[in-house]
């Protein structure tokens, strides 16, 4: 709270009081930043001069309260100066341009070559129908997240378990939503390593050609060059340094995506391709086939636990609040995702009907009915395409786990992470998701199961959240909306992921431990 300027009625010489500059606990790179110039003063104040006069004595003193007053509000953001030692929120130089590149490359993947599976169980209508309601939805929940970044006035969640946390409680926040967060980012990461792997090996044969002397590699030597890759460009310190990085893994996405669809839909529809429902033996097993094309869908709209992460590299301020352009950014990417999904999945479809692979989908089915029919350079280009984006959303989605390991050393010291620790900690993230890879090299086969408990912090936790920070209209249109939505989403995932369970216990998957295709 600032203290109180005594007025001075003094004789000939107005002393001048002595004005103290607040320790700023920073790295010197923060302290230019323009989330923090505003409100901390400068090394070296510079008052005007009549300010220093018995006249401006008054008006220095109503300045001093109003600030204080408005930080009591809420309406100068309190930032946490342990925020400046953080990968997440080290930076706040970022604009709508880096929120675009942030979500494209977190909103469109390898989970967009798998959505031609779904409609094998749910057929055209249905899959259309799902598909579309699905986007809508997921894009309502993201509005709201860009909202509640600082819909609590003097607060920044800067983080969705922070959010949760502020929400739900401290405790019940983490058993909400922690495991989920984990549990996607890490296994995406795996899920990237596996089949950027496997895209690196098929990329070499293809080079290589059929008359190749070279001894190739294994699969599992694959995954250690994809991992040393990832582990070297996991070097850059922040989510703000690696927006270009995004942004080149949002282009090649874009660009195989549409690469493979076009190519698929121009070679026409393969031979004897049916477009009925995949036969099943019985009630039971149609039920659990629907409940993994659902899971399928959900999981290709992934990327909300990132959303309030993305926007809080952004600065903001009451006059330009980071909502603003946060959302403009999300509008453009999205507008990309869906010119990028609904082409996939629906002429991938049209192209290879039932005959799509369940594993990597349009990918597999490209390289199995076309190897012969589209020159090799166009294959490789493809493949290199997926390898470069699969290193690049390795890098956005493990940011989350890069903060938090550095964050428990920061809150224990009450210092910066030193150079040397950070690197370790990446290395080290990057060996056990390279051992995960090894270990469970189906992993890129278990989208439903992912999709099914990832759910809630896509569609269902942002709805209850909103109700919480909000209050809206008791029995009003948001409040039975959101009610709704959320309440949905819980239920779907709970039989999401009890569905995928049930659909691999009686099935079966290929449980290859440590034995990489």
């Amino acid at each position: 709270m600032s203290k109180e300027v005594n007025e001075i009625t003094s004789h000939p010489a107005t002393p001048r009081p002595e004005v103290r500059t607040p320790q700023v606990s920073a790295p010197p790179s923060q302290l230019h930043s323009p989330a923090l110039r505003s409100p901390l003063p400068r090394s070296t104040p510079r008052t005007p001069r009549f300010m220093r006069t018995p006249l401006g004595s008054p008006i220095r003193h109503a300045i001093v309260t109003m600030k204080g007053h408005l930080e009591e509000l809420g309406h100068l953001t309190k930032l946490d100066p342990k925020d400046a030692w953080l990968p997440i929120t080290e930076s706040r130089n970022g604009n709508s341009y880096y929120a675009a590149f942030h979500t494209l490359s977190s909103g469109i993947g390898f989970q967009a070559l798998v959505l031609p599976v779904a409609f094998t169980f749910l057929g055209w209508t249905w899959a259309t129908i799902c598909l579309t309601v699905t986007f809508v939805w997921q894009l309502y929940t993201l509005w709201l997240l860009v909202q509640m970044h600082e819909a609590v006035p003097g607060t920044r969640h800067s983080r969705y378990l922070h959010l949760a946390m502020s929400v739900f409680g401290p405790k019940m926040g983490k058993i909400l939503t922690l495991f989920p967060i984990f549990y996607l980012s890490a296994g995406i990461c795996s899920a990237l390593n596996i089949v950027g792997g496997s895209s690196m090996k098929l990329f070499f044969q293809i080079v290589c050609g059929s008359n190749c002397t070279s001894q190739p590699l294994t699969s599992i030597e694959w995954y250690l060059v994809f991992i040393c890759l990832a582990i070297v460009l996991a070097q850059l310190p922040n989510l703000n340094s690696i927006a270009g990085v995004s942004l080149i893994g949002g282009t090649t996405a874009v660009v195989y995506c549409t690469l493979i669809w076009v190519l698929s839909v121009s070679k026409g529809q393969v031979a004897g391709v049916s477009y009925d429902l995949v036969p099943a033996k019985s009630d039971l097993d149609r039920v659990l086939d629907i409940l993994n094309a659902l899971g399928i869908i959900a999981f290709a709209f992934r990327g909300h636990n990132l959303v309030l992460e993305i926007q809080s590299t952004m600065p903001s301020s009451l006059k330009h609040p980071s909502r603003v352009p946060m959302w403009k950014g999300v509008k453009v990417a999205y507008v990309i995702v869906a010119l990028c999904l609904f082409p996939m999945a629906i002429g991938g479809f049209w192209a290879y009907g039932n005959k799509i692979p369940s594993s990597n989908g349009l990918l597999a089915a490209l390289i199995a009915f076309h190897t012969n029919d589209i020159p090799r350079p166009v294959l490789g280009l493809t493949l290199l395409l997926v390898i470069v984006n699969c290193l690049a959303s390795f890098q956005l989605y493990a940011m989350p786990i890069f903060d938090t390991m550095e964050s428990a050393y920061v809150d224990k010291y009450n210092k910066p992470c030193p150079k040397w620790l950070r690197s370790g900690f990446r290395i080290l993230f990057g060996g056990v998701g390279f051992l995960i890879a090894v270990a469970f090299p189906f992993l890129s086969s278990l989208g439903a199961l992912i999709g099914g408990i990832a759910l809630p912090v896509t569609l269902a936790y942002p709805s209850f959240m909103w109700i919480s920070i909000t209050k809206p209209k008791r029995y009003g249109v948001s409040w039975y909306m959101n009610w709704s939505l959320g309440s949905l989403g819980m239920v779907l995932s709970v039989v999401l992921t009890i569905g995928a369970v049930w659909s691999l216990i009686k099935q079966g998957v290929d449980l290859h431990f440590f034995q990489a295709a």
